[in-house]
């Protein structure tokens, strides 16, 4: 796959279709790009749209730094890869961590953005990140070592991944298993989630940035979401000037095959309002 590079990093990359609108997918923390599946892509690439999807530095086939970095070192990777796809602006959207990443690029690159879709996010305002004490368990508890136990490894990670999902929109049987599987085998790089939530946390209160905007915005969040509670998308929402605010009974931290219609809709929503 191409490659683009931001000074020393390099950012993997893949393209789906060949619209003239871009929609750039940015992943959440420690998650690599094949966590937006290429199913997904088809459907909006089926909508008409050229779509992006990216590793994030620290993850999967990209740079792993051991210097650390910023959120906004981050968004000008999502620029980078805008750059090297030919793509002067683009419809953003970010889940989780993706999330916070599409505010700062919005806030520091606002000509390049065309609309935006922030996931199961938060601006990083104070008590803008509360999570359960299980779903904080599955960012603090250090897996298994894999080499010395692969099955224990695997079991902890489809139970995490079932801890902070949807509990109304539940995984096919054995996706989440094979999924632990493949992402192991793509790029396993622990200390990069370390460097990632140290970047989230040293980026802040986004919400002065985000009054600022002008730029049309949907917010999508779970009511359900353990993880990043509906906190986060209620003062996202309230931040953004003019943005719109779905938030899903039944639906966690995850996207689930059950859950893609609603994120394509809220991805095209914003767009929709993008050409309005």
């Amino acid at each position: 796959m191409p490659r683009a590079q931001n000074g020393a990093v390099e950012l993997e990359y893949q393209t789906f279709g060949q619209g003239p609108e871009t929609i750039l997918l940015v992943n959440g923390l420690g998650s690599q790009m094949t966590r937006w599946p290429e199913a997904f892509c088809n459907l909006l690439v089926a909508r008409g749209y050229r779509t992006v999807r990216m590793d994030n530095r620290d993850v999967g086939l990209s740079t792993w730094p051991t210097d650390p970095y910023t959120l906004a070192d981050m968004s000008h990777d999502a620029v980078a890869v805008l750059d090297a796809v030919g793509a002067a602006r683009a419809h953003i959207v970010g889940v989780s961590m993706g999330g916070m990443i599409v505010q700062r690029m919005a806030i520091d690159h606002p000509g390049q953005v065309k609309s935006m879709t922030s996931i199961m996010s938060a601006t990083g305002a104070p008590g803008t990140l509360r999570s359960t004490p299980e779903a904080m368990a599955v960012l603090n508890v250090a897996p298994p070592d894999p080499i010395a136990d692969y099955a224990a490894f695997l079991d902890h990670s489809v139970a995490n991944a079932l801890t902070i999902g949807s509990p109304d929109y539940p995984w096919p049987p054995g996706d989440l298993r094979a999924r632990a599987e493949a992402e192991h085998r793509r790029g396993f790089n622990p200390p990069g989630v370390a460097r990632q939530r140290a970047a989230i946390m040293a980026d802040g209160d986004r919400t002065t940035g985000l009054n600022a905007l002008a730029i049309p915005t949907v917010v999508l969040h779970g009511a359900d979401d353990p993880l990043v509670q509906p906190i986060g998308g209620e003062t996202t929402v309230a931040a953004v000037p003019g943005a719109e605010l779905r938030m899903i009974p039944g639906m966690g931290h995850d996207m689930p095959p059950g859950l893609y219609d609603i994120f394509l809709d809220a991805i095209c929503s914003a767009l929709g309002r993008a050409s309005a």
